[in-house]
């Protein structure tokens, strides 16, 4: 009797023995699949920072874009030849041309017959007075200006740089083509000539960089 009670007790005791490993293998696996979980939990916002950097960096503007209040005048359809991506396969006096701000501008070139100069000449700089800046002149002075070839040449040239000019170099005094001397104040986007302002900077075309301004600016005759 007492061997038969003896065999039984062992036996459940064997039984407890098995139910017990069996819940620390359970608990082992809860518990390394919520360190899993955590893991996971935690790389999430790391993975998410590492991101925001690209994001940033993506959405900041080109260093070498258009700037200045001026450029909103400028036609957005990169098909239009007078766009900033038009203006750029073309050489300056074809591309003002395009250009709905630059009429007047197109008009004095071609009277004082700098057309194909200005075309065929590389690197250079223009700083290309609105339609605006031109209607400012009296127009008698302005009509007078236009109808004398030579007094004409000189303005024009005056608003031309033999080089190409980034907004890093433009501030300084420069050389014109009209043999005299220019002197650009400034920084960053924000920059003058005497008393004209650079209204869209930076645009550029097959063979310079221009930067249209908001008054015409005069040599000394």
């Amino acid at each position: 009797m007492n061997t038969k009670l003896r065999t039984r007790s062992m036996g459940l005791a064997a039984l407890a023995l098995t139910a017990s490993m069996g819940l620390a293998a359970c608990g082992s696996e809860d518990d390394t699949t919520s360190a899993s979980d955590e893991t996971t939990s935690s790389a999430s916002p790391s993975e998410s920072m590492s991101e925001s950097p690209m994001e940033s960096e993506s959405a900041e503007p080109a260093s070498d874009a258009p700037f200045g209040p001026g450029c909103s005048g400028v036609p957005t359809d990169p098909s239009d030849p007078g766009s900033v991506e038009g203006m750029a396969q073309d050489p300056v006096a074809t591309a003002a041309s395009n250009n709905p701000l630059l009429k007047t501008l197109t008009a004095a070139v071609k009277e004082a017959g700098l057309v194909d100069t200005l075309n065929s000449t590389d690197n250079l700089t223009v700083f290309a007075p609105t339609d605006d800046a031109f209607a400012a002149i009296p127009k008698k002075d302005l009509n007078a200006l236009l109808a004398d070839k030579e007094a004409l040449t000189k303005v024009l040239t005056h608003h031309v740089i033999g080089e190409r000019l980034s907004p890093e170099d433009v501030a300084g005094e420069h050389e014109t083509l009209a043999g005299d001397m220019l002197t650009v104040d400034g920084s960053g986007e924000d920059f003058t000539i005497g008393d004209a302002s650079v209204v869209c900077g930076n645009v550029q075309t097959a063979n310079a960089t221009v930067y249209v301004v908001d008054q015409v600016l005069m040599p000394q005759m």
